[in-house]
C-alpha cells in the first residue's frame, strides 16, 4: 500500500473540514448524519473517521478553528469587528445556524459543554485581554469590571449569531454594530 504525505493528509482533512461545515449549516449538528457527511465530503466514513474520532470531534475541530480565526481578529481589532466580518462574509460563518444545538447541548451534555468550553477558551482569553488593553489605554469604560464587558459583547454576539441564522434581513446590524461598540467605550474615539 503505498503512503500518503503529510501534505496530502493536511489536504484531505481540509477537505472533510470544508464539507463538514456545509453539511452542518445545511443541516445543523443532530442532521448532520455520518452519511451527509461522506456526501459533503465527498470521503468515505473511514476516511473521515481517520482524521476526527467522531462527529462531534469534527464538529469541534471546526469550533476550534473558528475560534482562533476569530480570536486574531480581536486581538488586533476588536470583538465587533468579527461581527462585522461575519455581517460581510456570511458564507464563511453559516455552519454557526447550529449555535441553538450548541445551547442545547451546553446544557445537557456535562463533555460537549467541558470540551466546547475547551475549544472557545482561545476567544475568550483574547476579548477579555482586548477589553483589559482598552481598559488600560483609557478606551474602554471604567464603571462596569471587564468581565460584564466581555459577557455583555459575547451575549451581543450569541443575538447577532441567531439573527443571522435565522434569516432575517441584515440592513441595520451595522448601526447596531456601531451602537455595541459606542456602548463600550469612553468618550475618545477609538477601536475596540
Amino acid at each position: 500500500m503505498p503512503k500518503v504525505s503529510s501534505s496530502d493528509l493536511s489536504h484531505r482533512r481540509r477537505e472533510i473540514l470544508e464539507g463538514a461545515r456545509r453539511c452542518f449549516a445545511e443541516f445543523g449538528y443532530d442532521g448532520a448524519t455520518v452519511r451527509r457527511l461522506e456526501q459533503a465530503t465527498g470521503k468515505s466514513r473511514g476516511a473521515i473517521f481517520h482524521h476526527f474520532a467522531d462527529k462531534e470531534n469534527l464538529f469541534l475541530a471546526l469550533a476550534r478553528e473558528d475560534a482562533a480565526r476569530m480570536a486574531d481578529v480581536v486581538a488586533a481589532e476588536g470583538l465587533v469587528e468579527v461581527m462585522r466580518d461575519m455581517l460581510a462574509h456570511q458564507d464563511r460563518y453559516d455552519w454557526l445556524s447550529t449555535r441553538l444545538e450548541i445551547t442545547r447541548l451546553l446544557r445537557t451534555d456535562p463533555v460537549f459543554s467541558a470540551r466546547w468550553v475547551e475549544h472557545q477558551a482561545v476567544l475568550d482569553e483574547a476579548i477579555r485581554s482586548r477589553l483589559q488593553a482598552g481598559v488600560d489605554a483609557g478606551r474602554m469604560r471604567t464603571d462596569v469590571p471587564v468581565e460584564v464587558l466581555h459577557t455583555y459583547l459575547v451575549t451581543v454576539m450569541d443575538g447577532f449569531i441567531t439573527h443571522l441564522a435565522s434569516g432575517e434581513p441584515t440592513d441595520c446590524l451595522h448601526q447596531v454594530l456601531d451602537l455595541v461598540e459606542a456602548s463600550v467605550r469612553t468618550q475618545t474615539p477609538a477601536s475596540l
